[in-house]
Parts: C-alpha cells; sequence; structure tokens
C-alpha cells in the first residue's frame, strides 16, 4: 500500500511538472518567435510564419530605428516611466506608511477614497484629461504625462505599501524614538530598509504599466518627437499594408528591456505580494 501511494505521488508531481513545463513553453514562445522573426526577410516571414529565418538579417532592426522613430521613442519611454516611477514611490511610501502605522481623524475617510481609485476605469478619464490639459496648455509634455501615469499607480501602490507597513514590529520604531530618533529617522532608517521588497515590487509593476501605456501617450503627446515605445510600433502599419519583420524588430526593442528588468527582480515581485499577508 506504502508503495502505491508513493507511485501515486510521484506520479502526480510529474504530471504537475509537465503541465507547468508546457504552460511556461506556451508563454514563452511568442517571444521567441517575436525575437527570430525579427530577423527574417519580409517575403519569407509571409510565406511562412513559423519557420526560422534562412538568412538572419539584422538589418531590420536599423529599418525598425529608421521609420518608427524608436530611438527617440525610447528615450522618452524611460524618461516618462522613470519620473513616473519616482514619484509614485515617493507618494506611495510616505502615504502608505502613515496609513499602515498611524492613526489619526480622517484616516478611513482617505484610504477608502485612495482604495476606490482602483475601481475606476482610467481611460474613462481620458477625455477629460485632455480637455483640462489643453485648458492649462499642458499637453505635449512628458514630465506630465509622468505626473498623470503616477496618479493612477497610486491606489495600488498605496494599498501594498499599507498593507506591509502595517506588519513591521512597533518595537523597532520604539527602540529608534528611545535611541533619540525623529520621525524623519524613523521614516527614512527604519521603515525605508526594511520596505525594500514591497518597494521592488512596487517599482516593476508601476514601471510595466508606465512602458506599456498607449491610449494616453496618444492623445496627450501630438508631436511626433515625444511619442513613446508604443506609439512608435505604430508607425509600421499602413493604409493597405503592415512591414512585419521591421514591426518584430521594433517590438523586440520595445520588449527585450521589461522582459530582462522582470527576469532580473521577479523574485522580488513575489517576496513583496507575500510579504505583507503574515504577520510577525
Amino acid at each position: 500500500m506504502g508503495k502505491i501511494e508513493s507511485g501515486l505521488k510521484k506520479f502526480g508531481s510529474l504530471l504537475v511538472n509537465v503541465i507547468i513545463s508546457a504552460f511556461s513553453l506556451f508563454c514563452l514562445f511568442p517571444v521567441v518567435w517575436m525575437l527570430y522573426s525579427s530577423l527574417k526577410e519580409e517575403s519569407e516571414f509571409k510565406r511562412n510564419l513559423l519557420s526560422l529565418p534562412i538568412q538572419l538579417h539584422f538589418e531590420n532592426y536599423l529599418t525598425a530605428v529608421k521609420t518608427g522613430k524608436m530611438d527617440t521613442a525610447f528615450v522618452n519611454s524611460v524618461l516618462v516611466s522613470v519620473t513616473a516611477v519616482a514619484v509614485l514611490l515617493f507618494i506611495a511610501f510616505l502615504a502608505g506608511t502613515i496609513f499602515g502605522r498611524y492613526v489619526f481623524k480622517g484616516k478611513t475617510l482617505l484610504y477608502t477614497m485612495f482604495l476606490l481609485g482602483m475601481l475606476i476605469p482610467v481611460h474613462s478619464l481620458l477625455v477629460p484629461v485632455f480637455i483640462e490639459l489643453k485648458i492649462f496648455s499642458l499637453n505635449n509634455n512628458r514630465f506630465v504625462l509622468a505626473l498623470i501615469y503616477a496618479a493612477f499607480g497610486l491606489p495600488k501602490a498605496i494599498f501594498l505599501m499599507t498593507t506591509y507597513a502595517s506588519t513591521i514590529p512597533r518595537e523597532l520604531e520604539e527602540a529608534a524614538i528611545i535611541d533619540g530618533g525623529n520621525t524623519h529617522d524613523v521614516f527614512f532608517q527604519i521603515f525605508l530598509p526594511i520596505s525594500k521588497p514591497i518597494l521592488s515590487t512596487i517599482t516593476i509593476l508601476s514601471f510595466l504599466d508606465a512602458w506599456n501605456e498607449f491610449p494616453f501617450s496618444l492623445i496627450l503627446m501630438g508631436k511626433p518627437e515625444l511619442k513613446t515605445l508604443p506609439i512608435a510600433l505604430t508607425y509600421f502599419t499602413g493604409q493597405y499594408s503592415v512591414d512585419y519583420t521591421p514591426m518584430m524588430a521594433g517590438l523586440a526593442i520595445a520588449t527585450l528591456p521589461v522582459v530582462i528588468v522582470y527576469f532580473i527582480f521577479h523574485k522580488k515581485i513575489m517576496e513583496g505580494m507575500v510579504a505583507g499577508a503574515v504577520k510577525g
């Protein structure tokens, strides 16, 4: 009986591993297909979508940079995304720590208002935001676009930070105060180092959101030299034709930085997401 149970457990474990491996390959295949398709000739790509390239055409990347102005768009995406994440991190760390650690009048109301922000479809605000920025002549401004991205990411970031901050032992805070530390010391010498896992999670998730955002960048950035990468990728599509292989090269340029960042910090994402789930 013991051998049968052991055999069933091994079979179950093997089955689970096979399913997970198959699912992983299924998820990775589009990225691999995009990479080798970006090195194919246009006629070769149209003849057989799944075949490997007969000859590597790295000039597709030069065409992508020239046609889609990927170099300018890449710089714009980096500036907007990094600025948005920096602003969001600063506000979310302070607000989340205050909500998670302190009791004050109106706390529940304020926190509820931030949480309600997660229920609002951000694209429903596209027209009002556009009209408001146009009235104040603030469109075609990368910093303003970054602030909009930061504002949309705040509800989720504050929720994660608040949950995490509430689990930090109060003894650490009390010990710092006894040693003569002030509020600034408690926040930036105690809370900040301890909060690195959740701040890493917020950083990556917020960066992905800002990097991939399309509608607001399309509407609010009217000048071609201010377009971000998602907008630049539309330059490969004409009225009657599509330049597939240069577009694949452009997709690779836009995707690889995000994939690399994710694989470097993916453990931090899981650590930060589950950190607030267990007290103590």
